[in-house]
């Protein structure tokens, strides 16, 4: 038995090597000759599982660690037997700390006041309905766009991506990156769109890059007929617009779910799918060892003076600062690449412990809600 998986995914090597041949490599290296004779394939989002890859293979499962797959050609895999699993949700945490992050880095830069703005969230899946919790603990008023939920729910809860647009002050986006039907993304923000966003408006993306077209965003914020945009993701990766970059409040280089917590558990998920479907005894595997980050995971805030949003964004600038990354990739936009692959230990809020001093109920109770382990509360 032989399986193939790339040489960044985390917390697998070992694991395998007792049931099969095991072979890792970078993404891009994951050839026709390589897979010709293995029976699984456990990837990331840089290697295309197509015909091109799979045809005349053996392969029998593709397991990707990521919650997006479109780099899984899914009907030809589906029409010539080859099972294929992403992992949902994995990293909806991370993604949602990112943009809370993005969102007190902002607001502090900018002069915002969150409380008095409203978030549009298009896309509520895992990941968008976690950023809009975490914008409703920010203060926010929040805007819900998903076709797919509201024909299946009810209309009730979501609004038309037209409303959202004319009521949000800060757009952010959470879709799979799909070409066709109704509700395709590619290019979901493209020239016309972009054109009818208010100078006053932000538009983020963490999701696919070619849901935006990057160009018109370009020309968008050269013209400020933008107020700003933040982007985690970018059309051409790794080859991405400079000029753009520049241009950005904030430009990463698609790393907002790239927590360990997140990556354990698009481990986990990838390990268990190709267990069950090659017979391996993986089932309740689960990935271990996520280390600790550079900053302490436990600390202290002092709350006196303080407001209820200055004392959790102090929270979540312990935990994460969006403007690290932005820098890493300004200094060096060429090693795009290397930064995701080699990329800091980030933990999430659910790994700190915080010792609230002077605060008051209702503030550890949202530190709570966001997900800290509240110790020893101080009054």
């Amino acid at each position: 038995m032989k399986i193939v998986c790339d040489d960044k995914i985390p917390f697998l090597r070992g694991v395998l090597e007792p049931f099969a041949q095991v072979v890792y490599l970078p993404g891009k290296q994951t050839t026709p000759e390589v897979v010709r004779d293995a029976d699984a394939i456990i990837t990331r989002t840089r290697t295309k599982c197509d015909a091109a890859l799979l045809e005349g293979s053996r392969v029998k499962v593709i397991a990707t660690a990521t919650i997006g797959f479109d780099h899984i050609d899914t009907a030809w895999c589906e029409a010539h037997g080859i099972q294929w699993y992403n992992a949902p949700g994995c990293n909806s945490w991370s993604v949602k700390q990112y943009i809370s992050s993005v969102l007190v880095s902002l607001a502090a830069r900018r002069g915002l006041d969150l409380s008095r703005m409203t978030l549009g969230v298009v896309g509520v899946g895992n990941v968008g309905s976690k950023v809009a919790e975490a914008a409703s603990l920010l203060g926010m008023k929040v805007l819900l766009n998903d076709p797919p939920r509201a024909r299946a729910e009810g209309p009730e809860c979501f609004v038309s991506l037209d409303e959202l647009m004319e009521r949000a002050d800060i757009v952010t986006l959470h879709v799979p990156l799909t070409k066709e039907g109704e509700d395709a993304t590619w290019h979901l923000f493209d020239a016309a769109r972009i054109a009818r966003l208010r100078p006053d408006q932000f538009l983020f993306n963490s999701s696919r890059g070619p849901v935006v077209d990057n160009a018109a965003l370009r020309d968008a914020l050269k013209a400020k007929a933008l107020r700003g945009a933040v982007l985690d993701v970018w059309e051409g990766e790794p080859d991405i617009d400079r000029e753009l970059m520049g241009l950005l409040d904030f430009s990463t280089p698609h790393i907002a779910g790239y927590s360990a917590d997140g990556k354990a558990n698009g481990t986990t998920m990838s390990v268990r799918a190709v267990a069950a479907v090659l017979g391996l005894p993986l089932l309740d595997w689960t990935a271990s060892g996520v280390p600790a980050p550079a900053q302490s995971l436990c600390f202290s805030i002092d709350a006196a003076g303080k407001t209820d949003a200055q004392v959790l964004a102090e929270a979540i600038l312990h935990t994460y600062e969006v403007q690290r990354d932005t820098d890493a990739l300004r200094a060096a936009p060429e090693l795009f690449e290397k930064l995701r692959g080699d990329y800091p230990v980030r933990r999430e809020p659910t790994a700190f412990s915080l010792q609230l001093q002077g605060g008051t109920a209702a503030q550890a109770e949202t530190l709570s809600r966001f997900g800290f382990n509240l110790i020893n509360q101080i009054n």
